[in-house]
């Protein structure tokens, strides 16, 4: 993910989808050869030259004021997050090369384990490329698709894009799909350098059309809180609200935490859940206890 072209692309992709009307600047007779805004006009709007503003298009953000980015944030009518996100590309460029690695940890400690086991509701933590790290009982439950043969560390996105039963757990799964991408993409401007972000958007990019057809609008997107539907598929439907909280102390990892309506089919059948996996969990402790005593068993668990 380079820096310079994340830069082109999105200022690009930002101006593409602004007419001179919205912008609230004159408009001519005659054929106009962009749908957007033309560099001029941005450069304008922005206060700034057309050679400086072509420069920033270009990719290079090398010491750029944050006065400067503001003013193009507002030609741009960037929104709160394209506006971080603006500012995350900047940011980066303008690091120190042993500064501009994230210090991003996977490691979900102890006391946070804890704390998700405490809660009744459905939770788990998450980093920003969307894996898995750990959940509390009813968080795996209700996620249990994703730990059916899942490639390394469970992953939201990779199941999203790569798992033909997603569809089906994702009702809404065209918006889910486009949000998921969206988050990404925000990530990919904190965290350029991330191995591990590189490799999921490469294999994701390789391995499906609708990720990469997302991933070229530049979409950004911050999932903080809002309503997810799912089919599951022991209790079928599910409406959850949620709530997502970054883990101050652990950077890059999201607290997730579900909850349904008071009185709710979705509350009811969160409890059907809750039953099944308590139950499916006695019965894998039951398991293991047998395999223990006799390891012979478990040859005999595996052709039942």
């Amino acid at each position: 993910m380079d820096a310079t072209t994340q830069v082109k692309e999105f200022l690009t992709s930002r101006r593409g989808r602004i007419t001179p009307e919205q912008a609230g600047l004159p408009v001519f007779s005659g054929n106009r050869r962009v749908t957007g805004l033309r560099r001029e006009e941005v450069a304008l709007l922005a206060g700034v030259s057309v050679d400086y503003y072509v420069r920033l298009e270009r990719g290079n953000l090398g010491g750029v004021s944050d006065t400067v980015l503001e003013s193009l944030s507002r030609a741009l009518q960037l929104d709160e997050v394209e506006h971080a996100h603006l500012f995350d590309l900047a940011h980066t460029q303008n690091a120190a090369p042993t500064a501009r690695r994230r210090r991003l940890t996977n490691r979900v400690r102890p006391n946070v384990q804890r704390m998700l086991d405490a809660m009744s509701a459905p939770a788990f933590v998450r980093n920003g490329r969307s894996d898995f790290l750990a959940g509390n009982r009813l968080g795996r439950a209700l996620y249990s698709p994703l730990f059916i043969d899942p490639i390394g560390t469970p992953n939201t996105a990779r199941f999203a894009f790569l798992d033909p039963r997603a569809r089906t757990f994702y009702p809404d799964w065209d918006q889910l799909a486009s949000d998921l991408v969206a988050v990404l993409r925000t990530e990919a401007g904190r965290s350029p350098y991330d191995k591990g972000l590189t490799d999921l958007i490469g294999e994701l990019s390789t391995r499906s059309d609708d990720f990469h057809v997302r991933w070229a609008t530049h979409d950004v997107r911050a999932h903080r809180s809002g309503l997810k539907r799912i089919h599951h598929p022991v209790v079928g439907d599910l409406e959850l609200t949620y709530e997502a909280l970054d883990l101050n102390a652990d950077t890059g990892l999201t607290f997730v935490v579900y909850g349904t309506l008071p009185d709710s089919a979705s509350e009811q059948a969160l409890e059907l859940l809750a039953a099944w996996a308590a139950t499916a969990d006695a019965e894998e402790r039951s398991a293991a206890l047998v395999i223990d005593q006799d390891p012979s068993a478990d040859m005999v668990r595996r052709f039942e």
